[in-house]
């Protein structure tokens, strides 16, 4: 595998994990206020597009 292979592997592992943290969170119905969806669009979203690129 190359390099750049293995860092979008981990990179989706590293994604995985803040969205559990989120889902965590918001135990036991995992609903999502305002601010919580913003900061997923903003974290979440931004990071996995870098790394599709």
């Amino acid at each position: 595998m190359s390099k750049r292979s293995v860092d979008a592997v981990f990179q989706g592992l590293y994604l995985l994990t803040d969205i559990r943290g989120m889902l965590r969170d918001t135990v036991p119905h995992h609903q999502l206020s305002v601010e919580q969806k913003k900061e997923a669009e903003k974290r979440l979203l931004h990071k996995h597009k870098k790394s599709l690129i």
